[in-house]
């Protein structure tokens, strides 16, 4: 037993110290600055900007509507005074998950992987998005008007299993205090991974392939994922920030072939165009 504990212990240590160290946590920031400062990239976003606001605005309406009040009254109970806090992260992140899921699954799709796509080629990836889209040449052209036809498309529609699981996942929120952050960092776990499906798709990465490159990379996935379930959260912004967030997954996989290709491990966070984080002086 306690040599078990010891190796979870050690596992821990080892994932929360990637997590810190590998810098991945900047990059959903980076995002945001990235595409604020290329307009070009914008033109997806605005193709799906007015459904994808009726959508966001309907969600949140629903879900405050219709179940913050109830939520409060549950968590009350455990949560006593600070029941009203937990309750509203609670309905911002169940309204995220909800819109997330709606808008990829009907409208965003397609734009998501032009913006990945587009992002890796203004960073010199070019190559590598030939691995899964056309790629048309020719100067002058946006990395937008760059984009041909999709040969490879992992970006997966509705999931029942993603759903169930968050869901089982929702009674952490009943924890007192530690609850609701539990809750996004299981969030920000699986999340991480799921934004670069595009990259390992793109890598012609086998599932066991897959597998151990995230396994390696587990505290800088987590880190990377947590701070885009954190930025998702935000009232009304949710569509915008998944684009962003496929910005900064982009900037992260080109850091990764730039590092990979100078003979550095692939499992680098740094980027020389992304903002320094603290401490890194």
């Amino acid at each position: 037993m306690s040599g078990f504990i010891h190796d979870k212990t050690a596992r821990l240590t080892a994932t929360s110290k990637d997590a810190v160290v590998s810098g991945a946590y900047i990059y959903p920031l980076h995002g945001i600055t990235y595409l604020l400062s290329h307009s070009a990239l914008r033109k997806p976003l605005y193709d799906v900007a007015l459904p994808a606001t009726l959508l966001s605005v309907g969600v949140f309406a629903a879900v405050f509507g219709l179940l913050y009040i109830p939520q409060v009254a549950v968590l009350a109970v455990v949560n006593g005074p600070v029941a009203f806090v937990n309750a509203a992260l609670l309905c911002l992140n169940e309204s995220a998950f909800l819109i997330n899921t709606l808008a990829r699954a009907f409208l965003l799709e397609d734009a998501l992987l032009a913006v990945f796509d587009a992002t890796l080629i203004e960073k010199g990836q070019t190559a590598l998005v030939e691995r899964g889209r056309e790629v048309k040449r020719g100067g002058g052209k946006s990395s937008i008007a760059k984009l041909g036809k999709l040969v490879t498309k992992p970006l997966g529609r509705f999931s029942p299993a993603a759903f169930i699981e968050y869901l089982c996942f929702l009674p952490l929120n009943a924890i007192p205090v530690v609850g609701t952050a539990a809750f996004i960092l299981v969030q920000g776990y699986r999340a991480g991974p799921r934004l670069h499906a595009r990259y390992f798709d793109l890598k012609k990465f086998t599932p066991e392939e897959k597998s151990a490159f995230i396994t390696k990379s587990r505290g800088a996935y987590t880190s990377f994922g947590t701070a885009a379930a954190l930025l998702a959260m935000i009232p009304f912004a949710s569509i915008p920030i998944q684009f962003t967030n496929m910005v900064g997954g982009a900037l992260w996989a080109a850091a990764l072939e730039t590092e990979t290709t100078g003979g550095g491990a692939a499992v680098s966070t740094v980027d020389e165009d992304r903002p320094m984080a603290s401490g890194e002086l």
